[in-house]
């Protein structure tokens, strides 16, 4: 055999193998083309934004609720298009077992990896910042949770006024009205509203430990003068701040608040008289009473002789039953550390407030108000 007719051979058997192994490299290939397609398609699904625009939406997940029955439930709310995947993807991410029961709230467009999340209350959701102002109520509190997707404002609400867990937080009053320490947070989105009631009275508490030891331990000589304990003191704290944001004149109407509760000559006896806590026995009894029908979103005369409204301070002596908003540092301080003075009296001027010591020299300073 020449040398030609070998090197031939050795070609034609190169072509044979190469022809032998084209069919596997083909069906690699192909293979691979579809694992690629796969994983984009899968990748497509969990990033993409759900069909649900314009609303968020409330969803209850029940305690060992299947998943599949959970994903349905998802797309008939408008949260999901494909029920099925998104079930495969919790199982195949290991977060089928780790849903948490209960009230979800979630924003339109999610996509199923955030969505997943919220489900999840994983500590990757997404964060955003809320300011509680000072004198801010709960229903503002609320409305402002709802807004920026962290809970519903009905939950909140719910969760708020709920004895059992006021009971746990040793609350003594009709909600956590009062206790929800203004400032700026950091929430997750999707928060549960027990979790962050709990959050704000810890808050709440620690303020009220530090402002008392600032004021010579103020909330213990309040609890060995009146018999106050954190309840009273908030509840009136929230009235100062409802009744002027100035820090030169909280100090001042809270001694005007302490003298209207000591004054043995002041009439009507130990009536506050502060419209703010009228205004409020309407908000926080959804307008039942008499002289709320009509509420115009101000006060109006017949808010202040209804006697029927429990928080109206001009026909019940005392305290309300309870806070009307959430007052800061400053006005608990004035609570501790009122200004001594034999003011009874104050009325708005300018954005300030007049104050006087008689109810003639009262009645002539508003009059010339008017």
């Amino acid at each position: 055999m020449t040398k030609r007719s070998r090197s031939s051979q050795r070609t034609g058997t190169r072509r044979a193998r190469s022809h032998r192994l084209s069919p596997w490299l083909g069906a690699v290939l192909i293979g691979c083309g579809a694992l690629i397609m796969l994983c984009g398609l899968a990748l497509a699904f969990v990033l993409l934004p759900g069909p649900l625009q314009g609303r968020a939406v409330s969803v209850y997940v029940a305690r060992d609720m299947p998943l599949r029955e959970l994903s349905e439930q998802l797309a008939n709310e408008g949260l999901l298009r494909q029920p099925w995947l998104f079930t495969l993807y919790l199982e195949v991410t290991g977060q089928a077992n780790t849903v948490v029961s209960g009230a979800h709230f979630i924003k339109p467009g999610v996509n199923p990896r955030l969505l997943a999340w919220s489900l999840t209350r994983s500590q990757r959701r997404p964060k955003v910042s809320m300011t509680i102002p000072e004198g801010f109520d709960q229903f503002r509190v609320a409305s402002r949770l709802q807004s920026l997707g962290i809970c519903s404002a009905s939950d909140f609400l719910a969760a708020s006024s709920s004895m059992v867990l006021l009971s746990e937080l040793s609350i003594d009053g009709p909600s956590a009205e009062g206790y929800l320490f203004p400032l700026t947070y950091t929430l997750p989105v999707d928060s549960d509203p027990q979790e962050l009631i709990a959050l704000w009275v810890n808050e709440t508490r620690r303020r009220l430990e530090t402002v008392s030891d600032a004021h010579s331990h103020g909330l213990l000589r309040l609890k060995e003068q009146r018999g106050w304990g954190e309840h009273e003191l908030l509840t009136l704290a929230s009235m100062i701040e409802k009744e002027s944001n100035r820090d030169d004149e909280r100090r001042t109407i809270a001694g005007v608040f302490f003298n209207r509760l000591d004054d043995l000559d002041f009439r009507p006896r130990r009536m506050l008289q502060s419209d703010p806590t009228a205004y409020y026995g309407c908000i926080v009894t959804a307008n039942r009473y008499p002289g709320c029908e009509g509420n115009p979103g101000h006060v109006i005369a017949a808010m202040l002789r209804d006697s029927q409204n429990p928080y109206n301070t001009y026909r019940h002596a005392g305290l309300p039953p309870g806070p009307i908003s959430n007052p800061g540092a400053a006005s608990i301080a004035a609570v501790m550390d009122p200004e001594q003075s034999d003011y009874l009296f104050f009325v708005a001027k300018n954005g300030r407030h007049v104050f006087s010591r008689t109810l003639s020299e009262h009645e002539a300073r508003t009059h010339r108000l008017e």
